[in-house]
């Protein structure tokens, strides 16, 4: 993967990152109700989305057996 790549990669995950953070911080605004609901539904799916997309690394512990 080239540098580029991994920026350009990098700075679309920010950008899921902070549009989730935005998405929960207007559905806890919002007044209680069926319409708060969905919109923080909306909030976690959207966060869910970012993680998934992001870089996954390997677990840390005993090596893998060969």
């Amino acid at each position: 993967m080239s540098k580029e790549t991994q920026r350009s990669s990098g700075r679309h995950r920010l950008d899921r990152d902070e549009a989730a953070a935005d998405a929960l911080e207007l559905a806890r605004q919002m007044a209680p109700g069926p319409e708060r609901n969905k919109a923080l539904k909306l909030a976690g799916a959207l966060r869910r989305s970012a993680d998934e997309r992001g870089v996954v690394f390997a677990k840390r512990g005993r090596p893998r057996k060969s």
